[in-house]
């Protein structure tokens, strides 16, 4: 673990913000979306997932073993023919 920074909690507002330093933001490498989780008295912050990640892997091989076929019959209806008007 690096040396740690003291900082301050500031009031903007309603919200409260923790000013990170430049230097800290370059060490760690975080440059958009994060995460923050409690953990007991500490904030953990992190890069944030990708919400889709492995998601093309995962349909390609799905769809090379078939897999990918729905599984529920398709009931269309009267609402579904009718012409719309806009």
């Amino acid at each position: 673990m690096g040396a740690a920074i003291r900082t301050r909690i500031v009031k903007i507002g309603n919200s409260q913000w923790v000013r990170i330093p430049k230097l800290l933001l370059e060490q760690s490498g975080i440059h958009t979306d994060v995460e923050i989780e409690v953990q007991g008295d500490h904030l953990t912050i992190r890069t944030a997932s990708c919400l889709r990640a492995g998601w093309d892997e995962a349909f390609a091989a799905m769809a090379e073993q078939h897999d990918d076929a729905l599984l529920d019959d398709v009931i269309s209806t009267d609402w579904d023919h009718a012409a719309w008007d806009w």
